[in-house]
């Protein structure tokens, strides 16, 4: 299996589980996660900047931040229940590796979230076309991905839902502690989803 195709199979085994997490019977409650990706395509279009009346700066950062949000619903709609990690996996793959491309990021976005509006799908194609836009790779992907994924698990283990959870430690966020955590690993591990939270573990306060 090829690391690509292998990170594809991690980030799809982790996006089930968080949705069983949230629900475990989440196949067969019908949420709109078409509507979703769309939804974070325009709010992902006000941080890149879209307005021709004004001077806007694109805030690459969070545009990419809502790259790896959208991919979290593109990933739960092709979850069936049915098909295999594997086999999924292999369709994302040749998806993303025919980027469709249009003159620029915003309507490259807009072909994302035309297939979302009048197909109800993920249109993992168009997701490439923004990523390679925004200079992403599959690895800036993973990263992304398996980091806010596990951040997402913590909460909930440490009390997220009762409002226990502490955000902020030793003067910095929790999401800032994420990105040292994450920059100090290689993706290329096979347990770094394991090893994120690990690092989340040992420097969250101990009570």
């Amino acid at each position: 299996m090829s690391a690509n195709l292998n990170k594809l199979v991690v980030m799809l085994e982790m996006q089930n589980a968080m949705n069983t997490k949230v629900h475990e019977q989440w196949f067969t409650q019908g949420f709109e996660w078409y509507r979703a990706i769309w939804v974070e395509c325009a709010e992902m279009l006000d941080h890149h900047g879209w307005k021709w009346w004004k001077k806007q700066t694109p805030d690459t950062e969070q545009v990419i931040l809502e790259l790896v949000d959208i991919f979290h619903f593109g990933l739960s709609l092709r979850i069936d229940g049915k098909t295999s990690y594997e086999d999924l996996a292999k369709q994302l793959e040749a998806e993303l590796s025919n980027a469709q491309q249009a003159d620029d990021f915003k309507q490259t976005l807009e072909i994302l979230a035309a297939s979302a509006v009048a197909d109800k799908t993920f249109n993992a194609a168009a997701f490439a076309g923004c990523m390679a836009q925004m200079d992403m790779d599959v690895d800036d992907l993973y990263r992304g991905y398996v980091g806010k994924n596990t951040l997402n698990f913590f909460r909930q283990d440490h009390g997220y839902k009762d409002g226990s959870y502490i955000k902020e430690w030793n003067g910095q966020e929790d999401n800032e502690h994420l990105v040292e955590v994450v920059k100090s690993l290689d993706t290329e591990y096979a347990d770094f989803a394991k090893l994120v939270y690990q690092g989340l573990e040992a420097r969250y306060p101990k009570i």
